[in-house]
């Protein structure tokens, strides 16, 4: 390829930058340079680049397309020195003539500027006593007693006393205030015998400052019902909360919520709440600056204002003053810093690497005040600054094969709604098929929703980490991704490592060649610029930090996104919290999260509606309940963004849409009725496709006969039942080697727990296989060490790839073990936990289930004849009629780790499927028992029915009358 690079850098960003591209082109001119060069030559010149940027870089590389045309194809720094085609002005002035940054849609913006910036003030106040700089010294160690937070708070609270807002702001603007007005009424937790309840006494706009200020570094957390133990730690989980706490949960918060003290001698105690060296309240600095910020909220005070019921403006303001504190707390060099009086004798805090002092107390009070302004005036303008994904030919390329043309009709209609998601907020339902390009559609869907111009970012979130893997692999494949364009984040190290050294082995074989992609899916990333924006350099230097904020698209599990709503400790929320604002979000395989995780989700979507992202779920097997549920969700959070950001007084009106293989509309939604009215119609109509298919999975039922008393002796037996039905699932679905003529089948056998599975496998070892046949079974659970598991998942993954039927004759592997032995049939088994359901695209001939619920076979049917599309008309799935546990403790609850029979509020009247599930439930497998519930449903006599009863009252309802007594008797 041919490509003209223009330099708009200046000063030493240009010295660099010439350095750089004259070892790659030739000079056309000053500024200008032009070479041919290779897709890996123009990747590594990029990587260059971008390794050496500060903010006066400004890089655009053009692809010379022909004689008459050329393309954009990136930029490295200031984007704003180049327009969206890449040329650059004819003349510049300094002067802001349009101003178009003088304007945005922050109606809260300087509430949030004023809130940061007061608690910055009185954040730290506490760290003047005795105690915290005895501290500091070495001279006291061990747990603190009472935090410095706390001990902020309570000066604050002496300081307003009994005033309202109006009068103690007042007091702060005049400077009628000493040293004494801030001890005299000094409530000292652990010395006085009944300390008020804070947040009870404190008018509405001291309050949210007290909120800000005991939760600028962690959240308080009820502490255990039992403290005397002195090991009781803060956040132990022993905690009970009841329902009607809620509603005065503030007015409940003392001194234990923010640390649980070890003693109560008040010899230890005293120093927390002495102050010999006074308050930096009485610093002239100080008092300018309450001063000051004490007379701009004076003019915002309203009477009806209740700050703490703002969610937005109270979590955006106390992410201006995290990060504030965090990114001040790190500068060591007195020249970044501010200063403070002389010789002033309380420190702050200490260098890290030597313990000496770093920063005196006046000084990093006035420091955090000063960079949290900075960052709350950033706020508005942090999603221009980061890098997007533009014109990106990959996601507009309509899809050639009939298959996926559904994506083509899905990426038009999101395109229709880009304006209204961007006003109305979007909630999005994408219900297709297995093996209908899901993941790619999303992206599509999402990118088709984004401003053609400016580009998209978003999130793709799942709960397993090698498929998140998988799908990020995917992406950057099939699109041409880069690294920058696209980040991989999984929870776990190893895996990583694992799933791109197996990558490694697989470019080094040829087997993963990429050439040729560029003519495709080339694209424009408008580069980010973190080093000149005043909140993006303060993140700090951590790459994994920036990766995850910075990517045009990023892949994770979901664990990485979850710290937005559900760390305890603030500086890990901060990251999560600004990917949210500046990014849209995808949540795949939703609910293949266990019931007890849909809370921490629905809480994240919640967020994603609260700062301003469009949303879209994706699964085939989505149950109305759960999408009522997050929908409500999405829509309280959208409501409170609302109230604060975009038109004036528009009414909360939800941009809705719905798409599937086949199908796809879209709704504008108000409230939660008109949702679940549209939703039930687009499932009906599904429903009906489904039932009106091609059948690809039957299903039979297998009665489990007496196999014995004793655990041992029912899995012996069980696996002898196993291996005969594998031979009959054999028999029918085989399939003959074109070389040998061998019959050949794979199959899954699932099981719900680890332990019996192994059990059952050395049985079946012991066993051996019937006449004439040879099984080649493959054990496969989430207790292999992680190498050994990564080994098979891989081995699993080459093999099963069943798209062309025959190519599996062709391994290397396969060919070894079918020329190696005699017998006319083989049987490759693989013996699996439910790690077996999920996240793996494996097609199997035929599988037997051990039952758990009706979600886990569904989507382990799945993994069945994945990849083919013709007609099963004989039963190419067999259900056991119950599970072990069931057989092993006969009159206990069956359908439990896994399954959702977890309590005796949900026990089943019986654990036999035959009575559990009705023919049309088991005998054509697929998604419609998930989509849509029945009008009356009877959770205690049908599986499918308690999986929607359970969502029901996990996701929409208050929890209901349990239906059994007492003592365990069904009602």
């Amino acid at each position: 390829m041919n490509v003209l690079l223009v330099s708009q850098c200046n000063k030493n960003a240009l010295k660099e930058t010439r350095r750089i591209l004259d070892q790659f082109a030739e000079r056309r001119g000053e500024r200008t340079w032009q070479t041919p060069i290779t897709l890996e030559g123009l990747d590594t010149l990029r990587k260059l680049l971008r390794k050496t940027a500060r903010k006066n870089t400004a890089v655009a590389c053009h692809w010379i397309r022909g004689h008459d045309h050329s393309e954009l194809v990136w930029v490295v720094g200031d984007a704003k020195r180049f327009n969206l085609q890449g040329a650059v002005p004819t003349n510049t002035t300094s002067r802001d003539i349009l101003r178009r940054e003088d304007e945005n849609d922050w109606h809260s913006g300087e509430d949030i500027l004023l809130l940061a910036s007061m608690a910055a003030l009185l954040h730290d106040l506490g760290k003047a006593t005795v105690a915290f700089q005895q501290r500091l010294q070495g001279k006291l160690e061990g747990r603190n007693l009472y935090r410095h937070e706390w001990v902020s708070l309570r000066l604050f609270q002496a300081f307003v006393g009994n005033d309202d807002d109006a009068t103690w702001l007042m007091r702060l603007a005049e400077g009628r205030y000493q040293t004494q007005d801030w001890l005299k009424a000094l409530e000292c937790d652990g010395l006085d015998p009944e300390p008020s309840a804070i947040f009870r006494r404190l008018p509405p706009l001291a309050a949210a400052l007290g909120w800000l200020v005991i939760s600028h570094h962690r959240l308080p957390l009820k502490p255990p019902d039992d403290t005397s133990d002195p090991a009781t730690r803060w956040g132990s989980s022993n905690v009970t909360l009841q329902m009607e706490q809620l509603d005065d949960l503030l007015g409940l918060i003392d001194a234990q919520w923010n640390e649980i003290p070890s003693t109560q001698e008040p010899a230890r105690i005293t120093p927390y709440w002495q102050f010999k060296h006074g308050l930096p309240v009485d610093t002239r600095r100080w008092r300018e600056r309450a001063a000051k910020q004490a007379k701009r909220l004076l003019a915002r005070l309203s009477g009806d204002a209740s700050w703490l019921d703002s969610p937005y403006v109270m979590h955006l303001s106390r992410l201006c003053l995290m990060l504030a504190d965090h990114h001040y707390s790190s500068l060591e060099d007195p020249t970044h810093r501010v200063a403070g009086e002389p010789q002033y004798p309380l420190v702050a805090n200490t260098v890290r690497k030597t313990g000496q002092p770093n920063q005196l107390l006046d000084e990093h009070i006035l420091g955090v005040e000063k960079h949290a302004a900075v960052v709350a005036r950033a706020l508005p303008s942090v999603d221009s600054h980061l890098p997007r994904l533009a014109r990106h030919k990959g996601f507009r390329k309509r899809s050639n094969h009939a298959r996926f043309r559904w994506q083509d009709k899905a990426f038009d209609l999101a395109q229709s709604l880009r304006e209204r998601s961007q006003r109305q907020g979007f909630f999005g339902i994408n219900m297709a098929s297995t093996g209908c390009g899901k993941t790619l559609a999303n992206g599509r869907i999402l990118y088709a929703l984004a401003d053609p111009e400016q580009g998209a970012r978003f999130s793709i979130a799942l709960g397993l980490r090698t498929l998140t893997l998988q799908t990020g692999q995917a992406l950057r494949e099939r699109l041409n991704l880069g690294e920058d364009d696209l980040a991989v984040r999984v929870g776990g190290s190893a895996n990583k490592a694992l799933f791109d050294h197996y990558e490694r082995e697989a470019e080094a074989s040829g087997s993963a060649s990429r050439q040729g992609l560029i003519d495709e899916d080339a694209h424009v990333v408008f580069e980010g610029n973190f080093e000149s924006h005043p909140l993006l350099k303060r993140l700090g230097e951590e790459p994994g930090t920036r990766s995850l904020v910075a990517a045009p698209i990023l892949v994770c599990t979901v664990d990485h996104l979850v710290p937005a709503t559900e760390s305890t400790r603030g500086g890990q929320q901060i990251v999560p919290m600004l990917r949210l604002m500046s990014s849209d979000l995808v949540l795949d395989e939703i609910d293949d999260f266990d019931i007890n995780d849909l809370p921490a989700l629905t809480r994240l979507v919640h967020w994603a509606g609260l700062l301003g992202s469009r949303v879209l779920l994706s699964s085939a097997t989505l149950p109305p309940a759960l999408v009522r549920g997050l929908y409500d969700a999405y829509r309280s959070g959208r409501e409170a963004y609302q109230r604060h950001r975009g038109e004036p007084g528009l009414p909360v009106d939800i941009c809705c849409a719905w798409f599937d293989e086949n199908d796809r509309q879209h709704h504008d939604c108000a409230d939660g009725d008109a949702f679940s009215a549209a939703h039930a119609a687009f499932a009906e109509r599904r429903l009906k496709r489904l039932a009106d298919s091609p059948v690809r999975r039957r299903g039979e039922l297998i009665p489990m006969p007496p196999l014995g008393k004793r655990p041992e002796e029912i899995r012996a037996g069980l696996a002898t039942l196993l291996r005969d039905q594998a031979a009959q699932l054999h028999e029918r679905l085989h399939s003959c080697d074109p070389n040998t003529g061998k019959r050949v089948s794979f199959g899954l056998i699932r099981m719900a727990n680890i332990d019996p599975l192994v059990d059952v496998a050395t049985e079946l070892f012991r066993l051996g296989a019937l006449d004439g046949q040879r099984i080649h079974l493959c054990v496969y659970h989430s207790r292999h060490p992680l190498v050994m598991r990564s080994a098979i998942e891989r081995r699993l993954d080459q093999t099963l790839q069943r798209a062309e039927p025959d190519r599996v004759f062709e391994q290397a592997d396969i060919r070894r073990l079918l020329d190696g032995s005699d017998e006319a049939d083989h049987l490759f088994i693989v013996l699996g936990s439910p790690v077996t359901e999920v996240g793996r695209d494996h097609d199997y001939d035929w599988a037997i289930v051990e039952p758990s619920s009706m979600r886990s076979i569904i989507q382990l049917a799945g993994r069945v004849w994945r990849h083919r599309d013709k007609r099963c008309d004989t039963p190419n799935i067999q259900l056991l009629d119950t599970n072990l546990s069931h057989l092993e403790k006969p009159g206990e609850l069956a359908f439990q780790r896994p399954g959702i029979e977890t309590g005796e509020a949900w026990r089943l009247s019986s654990h036999s499927l035959s009575a559990l599930l009705t023919p049309d439930e088991y005998q054509i497998i697929d998604a419609r028992p998930r989509v849509l519930a029945r009008e009356t449903l009877s959770p205690r006599d049908s599986l499918v029915d308690l999986e929607h009863q359970r969502l029901i009252t996990q996701m929409l309802e208050p929890p209901t009358q349990p239906l059994t007594n007492v003592n365990g008797q069904v009602k």
